[in-house]
This record gives C-alpha cells, sequence and structure tokens, in this order.
C-alpha cells in the first residue's frame, strides 16, 4: 500500500481509533481524517492527487504531503490546462525549484500526464466519469483488521495502470495506481478498527478490492 508507514499509533479513550500509518504526526492524522478514503469527484483534485502519487514513486507519502503547498504553486493549482501548456523554461524553473522533489523524468512525467488528462476529459467528459467506471461508479468496501493484510495492489490497479499507460500516462505503476485509488476513494482500505471505516463505508453494493 503506497501511503502505509508502520509506525505504530496512539490511542486513548479520549482518542479515535486510525490506521497506524498515520502515527501521530499532525500533518498525516489531518490527511488521515479527512482526504484519505474520501470519494473524491472533483477533475482538479483527481488531477492533483495523480500528479503528487506519482511525484511519491520511490519515497514516503509523508514526504509529498509536506511539499504538497510548493506542488500547488509550482504547478498552477494544479490546473491541469496550464500543466499541460508548460515548455522548456517551466521545466528548468522546476528543475531549479527546492520546494519539490526535482527529479526531471518525474516532472517531465507529470507534464506529460496533464496532456493524457486532457485528452482523458475530451474523450469521457470528464476524468471523474472516466476513473470511476473501474468500480462501477461504487466505492470498493473492504474490511481489513490488520495493516499486514492491506495489499499494494490488485487485479483492479492493475488493469487501471494498463489502460493508463496505453493512453500516454507515466508513473502509473499498479501499485501507485493502487494508492491512489486509495486516497480518492475508489477502495475504502481504512482497517475496520479505525473510525474512519464506518463513516466511508457505503450500501452493500461495494465489491471487494480486485474482482
Amino acid at each position: 500500500m503506497g501511503h502505509i508507514m508502520h509506525a505504530p499509533g496512539t490511542t486513548t479513550a479520549l482518542t479515535p481509533q486510525r490506521c497506524p500509518w498515520c502515527g501521530d504526526d499532525p500533518l498525516y492524522v489531518a490527511y488521515h481524517d479527512t482526504e484519505w478514503g474520501m470519494p473524491q469527484h472533483d477533475d482538479r483534485v483527481l488531477f492533483e492527487f495523480l500528479l503528487l502519487e506519482g511525484a511519491q514513486a520511490g519515497l514516503s507519502w509523508i514526504t509529498v504531503l509536506r511539499k504538497r503547498d510548493n506542488y500547488r504553486r509550482a504547478f498552477s493549482g494544479f490546473d491541469a490546462h496550464r500543466v499541460a501548456a508548460f515548455g522548456e523554461a517551466e521545466t528548468a524553473r522546476l528543475m531549479a525549484d527546492p520546494g519539490i522533489i526535482r527529479n526531471r523524468a518525474k516532472i517531465a512525467a507529470a507534464i506529460g500526464n496533464a496532456r493524457a488528462y486532457l485528452e482523458v476529459q475530451d474523450q469521457f467528459g470528464s476524468f471523474d466519469r472516466y476513473l470511476w467506471s473501474f468500480v462501477d461508479g461504487v466505492p470498493i468496501q473492504n474490511a481489513w483488521q490488520h495493516p499486514g493484510e492491506v495489499p499494494a495492489q490488485t487485479a483492479l490497479s492493475e488493469r487501471l495502470s494498463r489502460d493508463l499507460r496505453a493512453r500516454n500516462f507515466k508513473f502509473v505503476g499498479s501499485a501507485i495506481c493502487y494508492a491512489f485509488m486509495q486516497a480518492v476513494g475508489l477502495v475504502n482500505d481504512h482497517l475496520r478498527t479505525c473510525h474512519r471505516h464506518a463513516a466511508l463505508s457505503a450500501p452493500a453494493t461495494g465489491r471487494a478490492a480486485g474482482r
């Protein structure tokens, strides 16, 4: 699972029980409680998470979260139209920006992915419509008891990865796609003991991951 860091969390009688990966880092806890696993249908936000997931490849998610505001500034508020228009000057600017991850391949992928993203929007009407079609519009509901049960990728994330790569997206391997699916709520992977699991549970029409 792309976002799990198996640091133990702390709970008390007054503290909601959470997935242990967020520990007690305030930034991580806020992300866990208010964003992770929440079904997201805003195309701009979906592009933001797709860009950030690509930047996270090989790194910890908390590293990316700490740079998120810098990415928002550097990538024009995650406006896919503006990012798609980036050229050599913007690439040089990004490579010189200490506030983001200065990896040329990831920066090039972000720009190329913005262009591919716009093509998907044109074809399907919205990226939201395209993405949620992979789960028939219904979040997959899992009921994991322990962090070790949560998969890093599934057959469904592999199918999404293959489709994105066929559409010229980069840094969209199966594990990255599964982390993306978890982040934007296509799958609810909060542990059953976590206070967010029930809050994000959908009707019984939800499916098990990978099916």
